[in-house]
């Protein structure tokens, strides 16, 4: 996806052109359908499909957010913290269902991203322990939100965030780190 098109549509929708939205829209939905894919792809549980799940990512973005979109970092957090919203809103309504039952042990893997079968509970506890991280470090936990819930690569975020990818490695590093003392043992 190339920056500059996006943002200046981003920009244009935002002053009322529903044109560059939908140019905007179109650009990022097959690549956020396959993020969306990834994300739900491990867990047999879940009751969203990828196309759901970008479908309700963009309508909370669109339910006023899109006319403040300033550019395509400004996106991609809303789209990130939208779709972790949508899977743990499922998580919160499967774990009602089934009381907690069955739950599987995971981890966080080695390149910082969470293990995507997660269960209902583990996806709650991963939500709280995210907002633990937001209030410690605002900017690791998006790091780590880019990573996990829009599936963007360490080379994605790094041009997002205007640094190199090695700060970007250790900060995931960090963030995982920091997600595994706040998740407990096991």
């Amino acid at each position: 996806m190339e920056q500059a098109p996006l943002t200046q549509w981003l920009r244009d929708a935002s002053s009322g052109d529903r044109s560059a939205a939908e140019r905007a829209y179109s650009l990022v939905y097959t690549e956020l359908r396959r993020l969306a894919a990834r994300q739900l792809a491990h867990d047999a549980g879940q009751a969203l499909t990828p196309t759901e799940l970008v479908n309700e990512t963009f309508i909370k973005i669109a339910d006023g957010a899109l006319d403040s979109l300033n550019d395509r970092r400004h996106f991609f957090n809303l789209a990130a913290r939208a779709m972790r919203q949508t899977v743990v809103d499922q998580a919160r309504e499967r774990l009602a269902q089934k009381r907690g039952g069955g739950l599987l042990h995971t981890q966080l893997d080695d390149i910082g991203v969470a293990d995507p079968a997660l269960d209902a509970q583990q996806t709650l506890a991963m939500d709280q322990a995210m907002k633990s991280l937001a209030e410690q470090d605002q900017e690791m936990a998006e790091i780590f939100s880019w990573r996990v819930f829009a599936g963007l690569s360490t080379p994605q975020i790094a041009q997002l965030r205007g640094v190199s990818e090695r700060t970007i490695q250790r900060e995931l590093g960090l963030a995982r780190n920091y997600l595994r003392l706040a998740l407990g043992p096991g």
